[in-house]
C-alpha cells in the first residue's frame, strides 16, 4: 500500500484563551510535548511536568521563547511519587490561582512475552501508566470540585487497551484500566462539572517509539492503519484539544479513538 503524505499542520484558533493546563509527560516530541505546543496555540497557560528534569527546563525555555514565559511553567514530576504529583497541582494553583484542564499524559510501555514478564515488569509499567493516571485524576478533582466551573480532565489511553498485541499484556491492562478509570471517575465527577474523557491512539511516532520497538513490529502496525502512515503527535493533541474545548461540552466518560487503523 502506498503511503498517504500526512496533512498541513493545524493553525490555531483560540479555542483554549484564558484557560490554564497541567500537562504530564510533556518534555519532549511525544504526545505530550504536541499538546502543550498546541495548547499555548490554542491560548492556553501551560504548566508542563516530567519525570526528565533537564529535558523538562529545555522544552521549558523552547517554549517559553516562543510564546512567552508568563504562559509556561514546568514543574518536575514523577507521578508514581504522591508528595510529587501534590506539589504539581499546588504549584498550578498557586501560580494561577486556578486549574482548567487536565491532561494525564504520563505512560511507560515496553515489550515482553507473558511468560518472561518479571513481577517487576508488570509492576513498573502498571504503576506508572494507570497508578499515575490515578493519582492525577484524584489531584485533579480535589481542585476542580471546589472551584466554580468545574474542569476538564483528558486522559491518554491507547488501542491496545481495546485490541490484543503480543508482548504487551502489561501496557495493554494498564490502558484498559486507564479507559475504565476515565469512565468511572467521570460519572463520579458529573455533579461538580467536571468532564473526565480520553484519547486512544493507535500508532503515533516519535523518538521514546523507535527505541523501544523494533523496525520490524512498526511497519506491520503501520500497515494495518488505513491511512498507510502513522499519526504525528500533533494529531492526536488535536483530538485532545477538542476535549479539553467548549466544542465538546457534553461528553463525559468517553473514549475517542484517534486511529485509522483497520482489522
Amino acid at each position: 500500500m502506498k503511503n498517504v503524505e500526512g496533512p498541513a499542520y493545524v493553525l490555531g484558533h483560540g479555542l483554549l484563551s484564558g484557560r490554564t493546563a497541567v500537562i504530564t509527560a510533556a518534555a519532549g516530541a511525544g504526545i505530550g510535548g504536541a499538546t502543550a505546543r498546541r495548547f499555548l496555540e490554542e491560548g492556553a497557560r501551560v504548566l508542563i511536568s516530567d519525570v526528565h528534569a533537564r529535558r523538562l527546563k529545555e522544552y521549558e525555555a523552547e517554549l517559553a521563547g516562543e510564546f512567552g514565559g508568563e504562559r509556561v511553567g514546568a514543574v518536575p514530576c514523577d507521578v508514581t511519587d504522591e508528595a510529587q504529583v501534590l506539589a504539581l497541582f499546588e504549584a498550578a494553583v498557586r501560580e494561577h490561582g486556578r486549574l482548567d484542564v487536565v491532561v494525564n499524559n504520563a505512560g511507560l510501555g515496553g515489550t515482553s512475552c507473558l511468560v518472561d514478564m518479571t513481577d517487576e515488569q508488570w509492576a513498573k509499567v502498571l504503576d506508572v501508566t494507570l497508578n499515575g493516571t490515578f493519582r492525577c485524576v484524584r489531584a485533579a478533582l480535589r481542585v476542580f470540585c471546589a472551584q466554580e466551573p468545574g474542569g476538564v480532565i483528558v486522559n491518554n489511553a491507547s488501542v491496545v487497551g481495546w485490541r490484543a498485541q503480543a508482548g504487551q499484556a502489561h501496557y495493554a491492562a494498564a490502558k484498559a484500566g486507564v479507559m475504565a478509570l476515565t469512565r468511572c471517575a467521570a460519572v463520579e465527577a458529573a455533579e461538580y462539572g467536571v468532564r473526565i474523557n480520553a484519547v486512544s491512539p493507535s500508532l503515533a511516532m516519535h523518538p521514546h517509539l523507535v527505541k523501544v520497538t523494533t523496525d520490524e513490529l512498526l511497519e506491520e502496525l503501520t500497515a494495518r492503519e488505513a491511512f498507510g502512515r502513522y499519526a504525528e503527535p500533533w494529531e492526536v493533541a488535536n483530538v485532545i484539544v477538542f476535549l479539553a474545548s467548549g466544542y465538546s461540552s457534553y461528553m463525559t466518560g468517553e473514549v475517542v479513538s484517534v486511529s485509522s487503523q483497520h482489522p
